[in-house]
């Protein structure tokens, strides 16, 4: 039924818990199935150098945000900003057809979580 990409991530996820003093953080909740995802990440350089979740839910969700994090860790945050579905659920080896909420709400989740970021002013801004 599932992969062995995702069964990997569900019994061995990578980068949980929680960033300490993270540059953001962001938690949300699909209320069609009770899936709760947490992202924290710390940002270096404009480089995310630190990313971890909390998650409850199903095996695809916590698949998904073991995969994110490993997809967007060390990467700028531009780059993270342009991942999509079909390249976290390659990551995974894929997931059942009913199972792309959890795709989606990772995506969401990284989504709000960059948009949290402090934004640096343009060139010729002041403070």
């Amino acid at each position: 039924m599932y992969s062995e990409q995702v069964l990997d991530h569900f019994q061995h996820p990578r980068n949980t818990g929680e960033v300490s003093s993270p540059d953001a953080e962001v938690q949300l909740e699909n209320p069609a199935c009770g899936d709760v995802l947490k992202l924290t990440l710390k940002i270096a350089g404009g480089v995310i150098s630190e990313i971890r979740f909390l998650a409850k839910g199903c095996v695809p969700a916590i698949a998904c945000a073991s995969a994110l994090t490993e997809l967007v860790k060390g990467k700028p945050v531009a780059a993270a900003r342009s991942l999509r579905q079909q390249e976290l659920l390659d990551a995974l080896g894929g997931v059942p057809p009913a199972s792309t909420h959890a795709a989606d709400l990772a995506l969401d989740a990284l989504n709000s979580l960059l948009s949290r970021l402090p934004h640096p002013p343009r060139l010729g801004e002041t403070g």
